[in-house]
């Protein structure tokens, strides 16, 4: 178990790098001028956003055991349950807050896998980049406290 939760905490702080890194680039394509090519690339990187998180989740998931039959609602699903405490098996992931903003992200990930005209609608576009603001200003907070959660886990396990 202790290698299975070293390697979760690894993966995770990697995941927060690119999450990092996502998020300059969000800012850099954010302050280009307005243009149909700028909205197209602002969708698609909050796309990966939300892809990052999900993927993390699912590790998460994964790793505790949380697995989800019901493959028709898995998305809504693997977010809802993040923001479980399921002590002592895990503590919630996330927050509500940070729930609210990636479920927004979630939906216009959606949105954006199935456009079939890459327009967007620019209200729903800046919504979606104000939510992505907020999930930055929460997100590290509730992973970090999950990591700290992992780390207790290891030490629990040492001899």
């Amino acid at each position: 178990m202790n290698e299975q939760i070293r390697l979760l905490q690894a993966e995770i702080k990697a995941d927060l790098e690119k999450i990092a890194e996502t998020y300059a680039e969000l800012a850099e394509i954010k302050a280009q001028p307005v243009s149909k090519v700028r909205d197209v690339t602002l969708g698609y990187y909050l796309h990966v956003l939300y892809g990052l998180f999900e993927n993390m989740f699912a590790r998460i998931a994964e790793n505790f055991g949380n697995h989800i039959k019901d493959k028709s609602s898995w998305h809504s699903e693997l977010l809802w349950r993040m923001t479980l405490d399921l002590m002592p098996i895990r503590p919630a992931a996330i927050s509500q807050t940070t729930y609210q903003c990636l479920n927004e992200l979630r939906g216009f990930r959606h949105l954006f896998r199935n456009a079939y005209l890459l327009r967007f609608d620019p209200i729903r576009l800046e919504l979606v980049w104000q939510q992505a603001q907020t999930l930055q200003t929460h997100y590290l907070a509730d992973l970090e406290q999950f990591l700290m959660f992992l780390d207790g886990l290891n030490e629990e396990s040492q001899p």
